[in-house]
Order: structure tokens, then sequence, then C-alpha cells
């Protein structure tokens, strides 16, 4: 046992208290002060202080004297009289420049330099968000003075003025607007390239107190919401030559009813690829990068004409960016268990979704319909986002209940008549055995689609008997592997 003599334990006392004081917060010790800076508003002490005497004259201007003069916390980033004449003049070009300038500088509640975080993500009151790090730099600022408070809040001197960017889409629209591939990102506002996106377009725009901007454009609604400032994204912008090169790759498996569509499906696959949720500097950018949509995207830093730095995330504009079709064309995965309907007949009753765990202990999920006594019973199913090509098709149908082999077919495409027939289907697959306890993925065949689009009717056939154990349908998915032409 250690024991403490009675002078080591009032150094020790003493030292805890030193370091309870050391840390508190100055903005939750304000009210116990007498401090007259107490008596004035941070309107008052910001244009009093002769360091930022610049800064509140333009609060003035812009009357965001009287926002700070009011009732409510505010913390503020006050830049220098020094920092204040660096500005650039396109900065404060004109009333709404100046307004979203100061916006910049001003966030709601009290954020002291003392923080029990490293980084603070602060959003300001221009609807940007900036970091506050370690209570000593706020964004690419270096606080000069900490912690200067005031009847409503605190302010902070800082050596840099805060200047607002533009967030990637604002970039998109403005800067980089003239590239071809901005171009096509800005007309998908009134371009819907599902369904899906006009109905979203109509309720963002009945409701835009609830969804923004989010659902104004088809990329937004599809990919990420470039316009997003809670987000950080990192998005590559090709030149039109290396933009048109990649297009005109992929229109051969986009193709659809008119060459104009064609067009439009192949440079939004193309885009659809090239933005990424997080923000990823250059030094930390890897070989390859792995899409929303499981593409992954060679990237070559040395084809990097320029980097942006955005609000919102960062910019790449690339000479080249090369996306192999082997990469660049998906598989389609059909889970057995997610069918979209079924033939004639209410077969409820001896259809199973199965939980199960392979010899190898791995767990999968399937479907199997047994003993319904109907010919030709099928499960259909559907697949978006196809391309025009040849599919090679595999399938995983797990036969562990019976121990004889049944059969079961393919059938792609198709209308569905009143009789429960199915007419000019696409193509139809030779019935495959499924013996007692395969676990390997299967070889079916292949089909070949002339357009591009979703494939609303495939069909999974059991063959033409009532005889019970011969015309099970087990499928745990299907696979739909694109040919490269």
């Amino acid at each position: 046992m250690i024991y403490l003599n009675k002078h080591t334990r009032i150094f020790t006392a003493g030292i805890a208290l030193l370091a309870m004081l050391s840390c508190s917060d100055p903005w939750e010790e304000h009210s116990a002060t007498t401090d007259v800076n107490l008596n004035s508003t941070l309107n008052q002490r910001i244009t009093a202080t002769a360091e930022t005497s610049e800064f509140g004259a333009l609060l003035e201007e812009t009357g965001y004297d009287k926002v700070l003069a009011g009732s409510k916390t505010y913390t503020v980033w006050a830049p220098t009289n020094e920092a204040m004449a660096t500005i650039e003049a396109d900065a404060l070009a004109d009333a709404s420049a100046k307004k979203l300038f100061i916006e910049n500088h001003i966030a709601l509640t009290a954020f002291s330099s003392v923080t029990e975080v490293d980084t603070l993500t602060v959003q300001m009151l221009s609807h940007k968000y900036l970091e506050f790090k370690n209570g000593s730099v706020m964004a690419d600022a270096d606080v000069v003075t900490a912690d200067q408070y005031a009847s409503n809040g605190l302010f902070h001197i800082i050596d840099k003025a805060l200047v607002p960017k533009q967030n990637i889409w604002e970039y998109l629209n403005t800067d980089a607007s003239a590239y071809a591939m901005s171009s096509f990102l800005i007309d998908l506002n009134e371009f819907n390239l599902y369904q899906s996106d006009s109905t979203a377009k109509a309720t963002a725009a009945l409701m835009p107190e609830l969804f923004s901007d989010s659902l104004t454009n088809s990329f937004f609604t599809n990919v990420y919401n470039l316009n997003n400032e809670q987000n950080k994204y990192t998005f590559f912008l090709m030149e039109d030559e290396a933009y048109q090169s990649e297009v005109q790759k992929l229109e051969p498996y986009l193709i659809k009813s008119n060459e104009d569509s064609t067009t439009t499906y192949a440079s939004y696959f193309t885009v659809r690829d090239l933005a990424f949720h997080k923000a990823i500097a250059r030094q930390n950018l890897p070989d390859t990068l792995t899409s929303k949509f499981g593409v992954k995207v060679p990237i070559d830093t040395n084809a990097i004409v320029e980097e942006v730095q955005l609000s919102n995330g960062i910019v790449y504009v690339m000479r080249s960016l090369d996306v192999p079709l082997e990469t660049r064309l998906l598989t389609t995965l059909i889970e057995g268990e997610e069918p979209s309907g079924f033939s004639q007949g209410d077969k409820r009753g001896n259809t199973y979704y199965r939980e199960k765990e392979d010899p190898d202990g791995e767990l999968f999920y399937d479907i199997m319909v047994q003993n319904h006594e109907v010919p030709l019973f099928s499960i259909y199913y559907n697949a978006n986002n196809l391309y025009s090509t040849t599919y090679e098709v595999y399938w995983r149908a797990i036969n562990d209940i019976q121990s004889n082999t049944f059969q079961q077919r393919l059938r792609f495409g198709g209308t569905i008549q009143e009789d429960g027939t199915v007419t000019d289907p696409i193509a139809t697959l030779d019935y495959t055995d499924v013996p007692p306890n395969t676990y390997e993925e299967i070889y079916i065949g292949e089909f070949t689609l002339d357009q591009a689009g979703m494939l609303d009717l495939i069909s999974l056939i059991a063959t033409n008997t009532s005889s019970t154990g011969a015309n099970t349908l087990t499928l745990d998915y299907l696979k739909l592997v694109p040919v490269i032409k």
C-alpha cells in the first residue's frame, strides 16, 4: 500500500483543482463573473474591438449588427482587419455576396475553445459546415484570440476570412458548366431517367420544406445529392474528350428505342460511378475506388488536371478515366426468396421461405414450392438496369428435402395473358435437373436482350405434371452475367 504524506496530499489536491479550472468552459462560467463585457452585445464588442472594426462595419452594412444585438446565443469567428483587406473583390461583389460572407462567420449557440473533442463540425448561418479544430483553428484560419464573450455569446478573432466556398453542385453549374459532363448532369433537372424520378420531383415540388432539393434532379435521386452541404463527396469530372470516349464505349450496351435515349442512358451509366460518399485527399486516393453501384473505378492520379476544394468535398478534373467494360458491366443477382409474383392458384400453403445452412456452415435464404399439384406452376421475378447484350445464366437451386431429382426451367420476357399463359418470350431455356444435395452454382444457358432496361417477367417454371415431388420448384439465386461484345 502507498501512503501520501500531508504535504504531498495538499500538493496533489492543488494540481487537481488547477486542472479542473483549466478545462472549464469559459462560456459556462461567464455568467458567474462580473466582467463589464457582459453588459455589451456581440455586435457592440466586435465593433468596439480595434482588430475587428472592419468586420464590424460590414455587420452594420448587411444588417447583421441587429442580429448580433438580439437575445439568441451566437458564436462569431471575426477576421482581423488585415484579413479583411486581403479578400478578393468577388467575395463582396454585391449585397447578396456580402450577406453570405457574413453568415459564413456566424453560428447559432456557443462554441468555446474548450472542447472534449478534437474537431467540431459547425453549421454556419450560411448553411455551410465548417470544422472547428482543437478550439484553435476554424476551417483554415488560426484563432488569434479566443473566447471573447458578450451578453449573447462568444467571438473568436481569426487571421483569415472564411470566404464561402461553392459546393460541388454550385461549381458544376457555374465554373465547370462548360464541360459536357456538367451539362448532362444539369439537364437531369428536367429529364427523368426512371418513372420514379418524375414522382420524386413532383413530391419535392409539393413539399419543398420537407424534401428541399434532394429530389429535384435525377442524379440526386439515384446517386448522391451533390448540393447537400451536410455530407462530403469526391467527384471526378472528365474533360470532354475523355467523357465522350467513356459514353461511346457504353452505348452498344445501353441501346434504347432511339439514338438520343441511348446516348442519355450511356451518359448516365458513365457518370453515376464517378461520385463517392466521402472527401478523399489526393495523397489518400487509392488505385481503385468502388462506386455506390459496385463498379471498380481505376484512379490514375497522373491524369488529374485540377483539384478543386469545395464546401462539401473535392472535385478532380480528369484528363482521362478509363473504366474497363469488364468492371463497368455489372452482374445482376436475383434472390430466389424475393419473387414478384406467382402463376395461377393460391399456393401459399405450399410455399416455404427458408433460412438454412449449407454443408460449410454458410447461412443462405431461398424459396421452395412443394406438393402444389399444378402443372407448369411458375414463380415470377424481375430485374432492372439490364444491358443490351447476351447474358450467361447461372443458378443455385438446392434440393435438400427430396431424395429424387426433379426439373425446372427459366423463361425470360413475354406477356401474361388472361388465361395465365405467357406469349412472345425473349427466350425459354431447357429444363435442367435439380439433383439432391447439390450446393454448387450451375450454368443454365443464355439469352440476348436487344434493348437495355427492365426485364419485368422472368419465370421459374415447374414441369408439366401434377405429380407430387416431380413439380417442385426451388431457388437460392439467379445470376445474370453480361457478355462483352
